[in-house]
């Protein structure tokens, strides 16, 4: 029996590796011949380089690079195991929580850690570049990035602007004469599950801005900066980003990879298809997936929505195993999970939950896999 273990992390207690580990541990107990397949997953935020390093035997590169604050900060990416490609979480550069909160200010933040660790990645050689964009502690429309990159963002004296959205009122030209080689010939693919667009009430600085430390006089000016910085984009470069869906999301950083050809699609489409998950599931008897909550979110991109659709397609039985389960989970049934289980086996605080996040889910497993042996047994009476 061929059994294809591929959940998300666990927020707050268990990453995407160890929750399909305990899985596993618990499946063996009553089927120890199975054939276990583990295939750590993420929709593109926190957790994807781990996932996509762990799926595809890869490795995790450290670079020191510019923080959101202008200071150097201890940052990474990761590189699968073929070397090809690059998977970047620009939160690990330029993500909120390298920002204290009395800090937090959009005006002032920058993105040019994360082209920083694109860059890095290029002198690698790599073919294609994953960007989980979620966590950002920015507003700048990733304009840091793309000076990071080799871009000359110039004022009307020929200098170069600041960092941080704030510096954007500024802006009068954009010069990419000095791109740094192989940004045009990588494929970039951004993992991105919003349709924000750049400006206006759904846009960058009215939607995200206040949770990066953005008051409303601020809202407006960074809203009118980026309107400003779009025009220069459009003029320079010939990439329209003011209306794009995507666009808008962490800070505009969707339309500056826009700008470089970058394609946006949602996350877990881009880790299923990097990993291969398709080819992996075709012979599988059983597909399990999972995740720290499912309830009726999980239907509108998570990774346990991407598992059904692929699951659905083949044919192939799935089970879900969440910490917790919401009380509009059920409507998670339409997309193709079969069965769903809580692996909390009793009312108890969260701090316990989280502490015994991996027993819990591993007796979870166990009673699964020891319900389809009852099941089988059943079924030859």
């Amino acid at each position: 029996m061929k059994i294809v273990i591929a959940p998300d992390s666990f927020k707050e207690s268990l990453s995407a590796l160890e929750a399909a580990e305990q899985i596993a541990a618990g499946f063996r107990e009553v089927f120890p011949d199975g054939e276990y397949v583990l295939v750590p997953l993420a929709d593109g935020g926190e957790g994807t380089v781990q996932a996509m390093v762990a799926a595809t035997g890869g490795r995790i590169v450290p670079v020191d690079a510019t923080g959101p604050l202008g200071t150097a900060v201890p940052a990474f990416y990761g590189l699968t195991g073929d070397g090809r490609t690059a998977v970047i979480e620009m939160a690990a550069a330029s993500g909120l929580t390298l920002v204290p909160p009395a800090r937090r200010n959009p005006l002032l933040t920058t993105t040019y850690g994360t082209g920083e660790l694109i860059r890095s990645a290029l002198a690698e050689g790599v073919s294609r570049i994953i960007a989980g964009i979620g966590g950002s502690a920015t507003n700048d429309g990733g304009a840091g990035m793309l000076q990071a990159l080799g871009m000359k963002l110039l004022d009307a004296q020929g200098d170069e602007i600041g960092f941080g959205g704030g510096a954007l009122a500024g802006l009068a030209g954009i010069d990419a004469g000095g791109l740094v080689r192989g940004v045009r010939e990588v494929r970039i693919e951004v993992a991105c599950d919003v349709d924000n667009p750049l400006l206006g009430v759904r846009g960058a600085s009215a939607v995200f801005g206040p949770q990066k430390g953005a008051t409303p006089d601020m809202v407006a000016q960074l809203d009118a900066n980026l309107a400003h910085y779009a025009a220069v984009i459009s003029r320079d470069l010939g990439v329209e980003v003011a209306t794009r869906p995507g666009a808008g999301a962490a800070g505009g950083m969707g339309a500056a990879l826009l700008a470089l050809g970058g394609r946006l699609r949602p996350g877990i489409d881009i880790v299923l298809d990097a990993v291969g998950f398709e080819a992996i599931a075709r012979d599988a008897d059983l597909i399990i997936t999972g995740e720290g909550r499912i309830d009726g979110q999980t239907a509108g991109g998570k990774a346990p929505l991407g598992v059904a659709r692929i699951a659905s397609r083949l044919g192939k039985p799935l089970i879900g195993i969440a910490g917790s389960l919401g009380s509009d989970a059920e409507g998670i049934y339409a997309h193709g999970i079969d069965a769903l289980f809580s692996a909390v086996p009793r009312p108890c605080s969260l701090e316990n939950a989280l502490a015994d996040a991996a027993s819990n889910l591993r007796t979870a497993a166990r009673n699964i896999a020891a319900t389809i042996r009852l099941g089988c047994r059943l079924a030859r009476t």
